[in-house]
């Protein structure tokens, strides 16, 4: 039986802790970036091409679940184009003033991290059309009679936008980037190797076969192995562990009550309901978020990109269904 799990331990949604802690954890070349090959190997090219040109690097959007990379990888990019990299998000950016202040502050060639840009508002989305294409922005100062608009140049950029929700960004948005990558679910082997990373830099003694088990329960999400490493770390120490073996990584990981499928008690909350209360489905995902008290779009960035993936629940038009595979994870017959 498993435990109640720590509050979010798979949420791949960063902590203020994980903020901290990820910026000693994070690559900072391509060559360092285990995973997501094709991705490297097209932005490799891109920057490749544009430092031949000696051009700003054409604007670049990522899109996928969360905690898979989009920050670090933007972050590398600016290091592997030799520039800076200024960063906010979408619902920081609420007024054109603030856009206009920060686009002005930029060198030549300099990058422009948004995370969240489609949750950027309509009023400066429409400021960010003319920056991205001529690099130009117009200002409207003062207001009433004495209104007069002002254009502004800027030095060539490269917007880098990051997105969970790829079909909330506009489509006039959409069409003024010049490369558009999804990053995917890691697999496990690439998983392994991000945590032997990790547990490197923590200087942390622990075996292939812990490191393994703890892969293999990560969802696939590189920010959810190294949290839960960096837990396994705290169980090893409070138990006096000089060495963490499988069966250490095994019982840290049911402590905290992430199971073999990497599912914690939400993810199964989520499919027993759907299971006893909606027959498997359909349901509607808002009829489901409110039988287990849990926020609809927390739902579906959070556990439903995995359930999908693992093969637990599959989304139709007329709603969720619960598979043959989630009826068996309770021992019960479709």
């Amino acid at each position: 039986m498993y435990k109640r799990q720590e509050l979010h331990i798979t949420d791949p949604k960063p902590f203020e802790d994980d903020l901290f802690n990820e910026k000693s954890l994070r690559p900072v070349k391509l060559e360092d970036f285990i995973g997501q090959n094709e991705l490297l190997d097209s932005i490799s090219l891109y920057i490749k091409a544009a430092k031949k040109r000696n051009e700003a690097l054409d604007h670049v959007l990522l899109f996928g679940p969360p905690g898979l990379g989009k920050t670090t990888l933007s972050n590398i990019i600016s290091k592997e184009l030799n520039v800076e990299i200024k960063q906010t998000s979408g619902p920081v950016l609420e007024r054109a003033g603030d856009l206009a202040g920060m686009l002005t502050s930029f060198s030549r060639k300099d990058v422009f991290f948004i995370d969240e840009i489609h949750r950027v508002n309509s009023v400066v989305e429409e400021y960010l059309y003319s920056a991205m294409e001529d690099f130009k922005i117009d200002i409207l100062i003062d207001s009433g009679p004495n209104a007069r608009t002002v254009r502004l140049d800027l030095e060539p950029f490269t917007l880098v936008g990051a997105t969970t929700r790829l079909g909330n960004i506009s489509t006039p948005m959409r069409d003024r980037f010049g490369a558009i990558f999804r990053l995917d679910f890691y697999k496990e082997e690439e998983i392994f190797e991000i945590l032997k990373r990790t547990a490197s830099i923590l200087e942390m003694n622990i075996n292939d076969e812990a490191l393994l088990e703890i892969a293999g329960r990560s969802r696939g999400t590189p920010r959810i192995a190294n949290r839960v490493l960096k837990r396994v770390r705290d169980f090893a120490q409070v138990k006096k562990v000089k060495e963490v073996r499988l069966e250490d990584a095994q019982s840290s990981l049911d402590n905290i009550g992430i199971d073999q499928n990497g599912l914690e008690a939400m993810d199964r909350k989520i499919l027993k309901n759907l299971i006893t209360n909606y027959n498997g489905g359909p349901t509607g995902g808002k009829s489901l978020a409110i039988s287990i008290n849990e926020d609809l779009q927390t739902i579906e960035d959070v556990y439903e990109p995995y359930l999908i993936k693992e093969g637990f629940i599959e989304r139709t038009s007329r709603g969720r269904i619960a598979t043959e595979k989630a009826y068996a994870l309770f021992g019960i017959k479709k």
